[in-house]
């Protein structure tokens, strides 16, 4: 039984908008995956919620007349995964939706609540913010856009005010067209896991699909919010994908970038060593996927047992 003071059903978003003005207290609702866990662990006593669960226009996923990718808030993990519009141009943002939680989550639970909950660990948040996404957001005095990148301000925190509703995200044409990338979740078990790390690398290659034309790197849980390494990424662009190095270069640049804790589920020193390693795996995907021969790319650097990120935990 959950502990709910009121429960109000927003027919559109300006109708939400509206409900969150008038109390200050109540909270947004779509799938609840997150909202109703709190409530039964006691957390939000007397809550009043706010739903935009029925709100039709928040599920779209379509592509705009300028080709960017409009992704609804209110689109299920699921809705990502195996939509068209995303397996063409951002098929690793429906890779990382699929590591949500069981199937019963990603069929409920919203990228919109996945990104506004202000978690580290959201699977979709450092792969938005390896396509520079923007969350656009719409409140009493309009719409405004905030890019990914200057959405999160701490640790469960974003600049989301209490009456604005996210209503989608918004992916220019520019940042996926030629792109191919490859998205690792590191967890202690292979189901229902909270990443204890995850990497996204995103790669465009020369037209003969011999060098790194451009590159994207992001990660969760490499810090006290979702972040891109720049530097790292400046560092493999021009280099052959045939370059034995291009891998310690990545992963070396992007050790100087991030900021991991030690927390119950891994040490700092573990976290650093899954960046380096997954760094390097996902960078070898992510070129492969572009095309790339196989016979020509450079062979991940030999891992001994020393570095073997897999008997602790599982990759996915």
């Amino acid at each position: 039984m959950f502990d709910i003071k009121s429960f109000y059903e927003a027919t559109s978003v300006a109708d939400a908008i509206r409900a969150l003005k008038a109390d200050e207290d109540a909270e947004l609702i779509s799938g609840g995956t997150d909202v109703l866990i709190r409530l039964r662990e006691g957390k939000k006593a007397d809550l009043s919620l706010v739903s935009i669960h029925n709100i039709a226009e928040l599920k779209k996923i379509e592509k705009d007349a300028c080709g960017n990718i409009i992704i609804g808030a209110g689109a299920s993990f699921s809705d990502i995964t195996n939509n068209e519009i995303i397996k063409e141009g951002a098929n690793v943002l429906g890779e990382a939706a699929d590591t949500v939680g069981g199937p019963q989550i990603r069929n409920v639970g919203t990228i919109g609540g996945n990104i506004c909950n202000g978690a580290t660990s959201a699977d979709t948040a450092s792969t938005l913010l390896s396509f520079d996404a923007a969350v656009v957001l719409e409140g009493p005095e309009g719409v405004r856009e905030v890019a990914v990148r200057e959405f999160y301000c701490g640790p469960g925190k974003t600049v989301r005010r209490h009456d604005e509703v996210c209503t989608s995200f918004k992916i220019k044409n520019e940042e996926w067209e030629g792109f191919e990338g490859h998205y690792i979740k590191y967890g202690k078990r292979n189901a229902m896991e909270i990443a204890t790390l995850g990497c996204v690398v995103r790669v465009k290659l020369s037209a003969d699909k011999k060098y790194i034309e451009d590159a994207r790197l992001a990660f969760g849980v490499a810090g006290p919010t979702p972040l891109r390494c720049l530097k790292a990424e400046a560092a493999v662009k021009g280099m052959s994908v045939s370059d034995a190095d291009i891998y310690e270069k990545l992963a070396t640049t992007a050790l100087t970038e991030v900021n991991p804790r030690s927390s119950w589920r891994a040490s700092k020193e573990f976290r650093l060593q899954l960046i380096s390693e997954l760094s390097k795996r996902a960078l070898r995907e992510a070129i492969l996927k572009s095309g790339a021969d196989e016979d020509k790319v450079a062979p991940l650097p030999y891992k001994g047992e020393e570095n073997d990120t897999e008997s602790a935990g599982e990759v996915r």
